[in-house]
């Protein structure tokens, strides 16, 4: 399906604005930055400095064992991560409000009741299997007590009443949590910056993104502020912030982990594109939080089947094919991404094999359409224009933008550009219906090609972590990771060390529905293979 004149003078424009724009708030970075004093004169930091506490850089498997066999104290591992987070938040502005009293009220009781003795080891794991487990939320899922405004500026004063569902089961297995972390406006850009609570900086390079939208999760995971996190995912929001901050993150097969209690909730054809899943530092954490989030959902999945790599069908694409909207694979995602191949080839004596699927190349517009398609019963999608307003009046794209330009709007430039692409997106409903169709047969594709027991490696994401400000001049960059939500398959975010300017590096790996198990035994052997996570500010 190739790109009329029209679409292709729509890119050209889109891209020489996008860039245009990257240009003048570049200027304006640099400009404040250079006007801003420095403390001491030192020079400011680059990254965050490593942990120094050995309780940081336990799994929350790990942590929960010892704790539950009165071999550390819950209220020292609380601590020990408020410290941290009260260390590293200044420079990277991830968690946007704490519940550090609480949590520690609530450390003190899980003491009490392992000191009291009343259970074995085996009963607390089997009902409490994260107990005294500290952990973080994404700000759009409610946590009661704490804001709920997806960046949002007229939510600003909103103070959640009840937990999201996810949070809820998670509170049950006894994780502690600690509070709630940045997201991009409306959850729907690549960069975790808005007016409510400003920028998030990624932990191995301040002056870089941490991803979106739950970029906050993703960073305070990678600076060890936190060990497990709960992330939602329409278009790699859980993905891109893994792989930006080294981490490991899973969009589960949709309709296994409940979505309520989150802000902005999907309606219509949504429903069936955004997936909360879990986010953690390392691979033995993603199935036991799968298992408590999913609650009766985990059934749909195959978590107890052994999985013996030797026996799965392996295939491997480097690029999508050379979309126009995108940028080329960086060349160190490529290497590390060919060293999975030969590793795979030599050490579990399997033959991966190379595809090439055409219709990849279209991921972004096949994405945008089925996002603005109707669902099965006909009702239509949600307008951003809608959520913007927040059930007030609808905001207008074009007069928010002049607005922005004078710097009296509320919105964020990404959050207006993304209402901008939703008008000329309904100025071509043929060409959409067209693209919803490639879509429909691109998951067929996908899923005869993935069987039961099939794995696709992919890149997260064509470029490292880049500068703040960057994803304005490339914006549909996500579309390496937003082709899996409308096909609806699993996919987990594996991190596979450093690149030469020390960041991380990583690969997307899928199956087909219902085979999470198959990702998730693959995160945890690429983690033996290949380190896992590696801390900031590691020399």
């Amino acid at each position: 399906m190739a790109l009329s004149r029209a679409e292709r003078c729509l890119v050209l424009l889109l891209r020489l604005l996008s860039r245009a724009l990257l240009v003048l708030l570049s200027l304006a970075a640099r400009a404040s930055a250079a006007l801003a004093p420095q403390p001491g004169g030192e020079p400011p930091a680059r990254c965050v400095p490593p942990p120094g506490q050995p309780l940081l850089l336990l799994s929350a498997g790990q942590l929960a064992r010892r704790i539950r066999r009165r071999e550390v104290k819950c209220t020292d591992v609380v601590q020990a991560y408020i410290k941290r987070i009260e260390e590293i938040n200044p420079l990277v502005n991830a968690v946007v409000k704490v519940r550090f009293d609480a949590a520690l009220q609530e450390a003190h009781h899980v003491d009490k009741l392992l000191s009291e003795g009343h259970e074995d080891e085996d009963s607390l794991q089997e009902k409490f299997p994260f107990l005294g487990v500290p952990f973080t939320i994404k700000e759009a899922f409610a946590l009661h007590g704490m804001p709920n405004t997806s960046g949002l500026v007229s939510r600003r004063n909103l103070i959640s009443t009840s937990d999201a569902l996810v949070v809820s089961r998670l509170k049950q297995a006894g994780a502690i949590p600690l509070g709630v972390t940045n997201c991009s406006e409306l959850c729907m850009w690549y960069e975790s910056s808005n007016n409510v609570y400003g920028r998030t900086n990624n932990p191995y390079d301040l002056q870089r993104i941490v991803g979106g939208s739950s970029g906050g999760e993703g960073c305070v995971l990678g600076a060890a502020c936190s060990i497990i996190g709960v992330g939602s995912d329409i278009g790699g929001s859980i993905r891109m912030p893994a792989f930006f901050n080294g981490v490991f993150g899973h969009k589960p097969t949709t309709g296994v982990v409940p979505n309520e209690g989150q802000f902005p909730d999907a309606l219509g054809v949504r429903t069936e594109f955004l997936c909360t899943g879990p986010m953690c530092r390392y691979a033995e954490d993603l199935e036991p939080m799968l298992r408590v989030m999913a609650g009766p959902g985990v059934r749909k999945l195959k978590l107890d089947e052994k999985v013996s790599l030797e026996k799965v069908k392996f295939y491997c694409m480097e690029h999508d094919g050379g979309s126009v909207f995108v940028s080329p694979v960086d060349r160190e995602i490529l290497q590390a991404q060919r060293k999975v191949v030969e590793h795979l080839e030599t050490q579990c004596g399997v033959q991966v094999q190379y595809v090439t699927i055409h219709k990849m190349k279209y991921a972004f517009q096949i994405w945008s359409a089925m996002m603005s398609s109707r669902d099965s019963d006909g009702q239509k999608a949600q307008l951003f224009t809608d959520l913007l307003g927040d059930h007030g009046k609808p905001v207008w794209p074009l007069w928010e933008l002049m607005k922005w330009f004078l710097g009296m709007s509320l919105h964020t430039i990404p959050a207006i550009a993304l209402a901008l692409t939703e008008k000329l997106m309904k100025l071509n409903p043929g060409g959409n219906a067209k693209l919803v169709s490639m879509g429909h047969s691109l998951r067929t594709e996908m899923m005869n090609l993935l069987g039961t027991d099939g794995m696709l490696l992919y890149p997260s994401h064509p470029i490292v972590a880049p500068k703040h400000y960057f994803p304005l001049g490339m914006p549909f960059n996500f579309a390496y990771t937003a082709v899996f939500n409308v096909l609806g398959l699993p996919v987990t975010q594996c991190p596979l060390g450093l690149s030469s300017e020390g960041l991380p590096l990583g690969i997307q790996v899928v199956a087909g529905p219902h085979n999470d198990h198959l990702t998730l035994a693959m995160a945890r052997y690429l983690e033996k293979a290949f380190g896992g996570w590696v801390c900031p500010g590691k020399s």
